[in-house]
């Protein structure tokens, strides 16, 4: 099979793609299976079947190069794809950088963030195989907003559990679920055993994506009509999120660039920065092309740079498959930092392998640093960017003062920070001094 990408349909303009990308197929050596946690052997499309959808289950372990995406999910996409690729030519004056910056924008989906790209595809998927209702978690809400937004399009009820600790700080974020039709509770909540249970521990806990996985996987399950939804981690997450690398390829192509030199991008669960980052990969793998991968991950989280890799649960409970990743533990409960889609205990086990055998490196930035960055985009591109984003910038213009080179970087914006202006504010007179 070729290693390029099956052409878009028309034109020379970039045109929404027609098919995902999958790492797997070019990786130089497997990646670790899942295992199933009552027989620690690996995983099968059958064992999954219980919480996913036949069609997802079999994305999640193909290693089938590229997966076309259904006509019904490119009609979605085509409401905000393909999303801009910005050279942000006032930054690299503000920078006083040689180097050429391009953000790839993800901030103009309906809901603001990139996490649409796998909710649609997620809720047409289950929707085709008569799935009435899908369970999931969401912590700085983008996810649970994306798939409430998926499920009123295709018609599927959506339950979510919010991590507490952004459940009070991010209400615009549970209104915009609940606006879509979705049903919004704070995790850890007294509605599963899961929740009971940690609240019976941890009274006071601000809660975590791990308990809040607890909880949707718990629900699903006891649920003949429902199925479980994850946002990030996941291989299958990871493959509908390759449209973003792709169409960032051809948007540097179309600006005269042959290809970046650098690509950053924000790490919680993975999703986005293996979006992005994954088809630039496949040509480091496939044509040897040279681009390096930084993932940027908070302080207050550091799974990639001081996590062990192993097999770890991805809930809190461990009613999950065991998943190879970098982990810090799934009783790992994070600091209440405003980037809360980033406060997750594990990584996308396609990321880590990435990082594992050299493909991806990364850094921690702390959360000052990260909302100077983004103040600055903001005050000279205009974007307000989401503050997950705002790690990949920092981590950027760290790099950029120490390498100061005529590169091609491009920096994943996943999302904008209008729904996050009370955790900007805090930082505002500290930038202004």
């Amino acid at each position: 099979m070729s290693a390029n990408a099956p052409a878009p349909e028309t034109g020379n303009a970039v045109q929404v793609p027609t098919h995902w990308y999958n790492i797997q197929a070019d990786f130089p050596e497997p990646m670790p299976p899942h295992l199933h946690p009552g027989t620690n052997e690996p995983i099968t499309v059958d064992d999954l079947v219980g919480l996913f959808p036949r069609a997802l289950a079999e994305q999640e372990l193909s290693t089938e190069r590229y997966i076309e995406i259904p006509q019904a999910v490119r009609d979605v996409y085509q409401i905000w794809r393909t999303t801009p690729l910005v050279r942000a030519t006032r930054l690299e004056q503000a920078l006083g950088t040689s180097s050429r910056i391009y953000l790839k924008y993800e901030g103009v989906s309906p809901v603001g963030s990139h996490k649409p790209n796998s909710a649609v595809a997620q809720a047409y998927f289950n929707k085709e195989e008569g799935i009435t209702k899908l369970t999931t978690e969401t912590g700085a809400g983008q996810w649970g907003s994306s798939l409430a937004f998926a499920g009123a399009l295709f018609g599927v009820d959506i339950e979510i559990w919010q991590v507490a600790a952004s459940y009070e700080s991010k209400p615009y974020r549970r209104y915009l679920m609940e606006l879509y039709g979705g049903a919004v509770h704070s995790s850890p909540s007294e509605l599963t055993e899961a929740g009971r249970a940690i609240l019976a521990a941890t009274p006071d806990t601000p809660g975590s994506l791990g308990m809040a996985v607890s909880e949707a996987v718990e629900v699903a399950m006891k649920e003949p009509a429902a199925r479980y939804a994850l946002g990030s981690v996941l291989n299958h997450v990871s493959l509908h999120q390759s449209v973003i690398g792709l169409e960032a390829i051809e948007q540097l192509a179309l600006a005269g660039e042959d290809t970046a030199d650098v690509v950053f991008g924000c790490a919680g669960g993975g999703s986005n920065l293996a979006g992005l980052s994954f088809p630039f990969l496949r040509d480091v793998l496939t044509k040897d092309a040279k681009t390096r991968v930084v993932a940027a991950e908070p302080v207050a989280c550091p799974s990639l740079t001081e996590g062990e890799y192993r097999y770890d649960f991805g809930d809190f409970s461990g009613m999950t498959p065991l998943l190879k990743m970098y982990t810090l533990g799934k009783d790992f409960v994070p600091d209440p930092i405003h980037a809360g889609g980033l406060r997750y205990h594990g990584m996308a086990p396609l990321l880590s392998h990435a990082k594992h055998i050299g493909l991806v490196d990364a850094v921690a930035i702390a959360q000052d640093k990260a909302f100077h960055a983004g103040i600055l985009v903001a005050r000279t591109e205009g974007i307000v960017p989401a503050p997950e984003s705002t790690h990949a910038l920092a981590a950027a213009f760290d790099y950029l003062g120490q390498n100061d080179r005529d590169e091609t970087i491009v920096i994943g914006v996943s999302g904008h920070g209008q729904l996050d202006l009370p955790a900007y504010g805090g930082f505002l007179e500290t930038y202004d001094r």
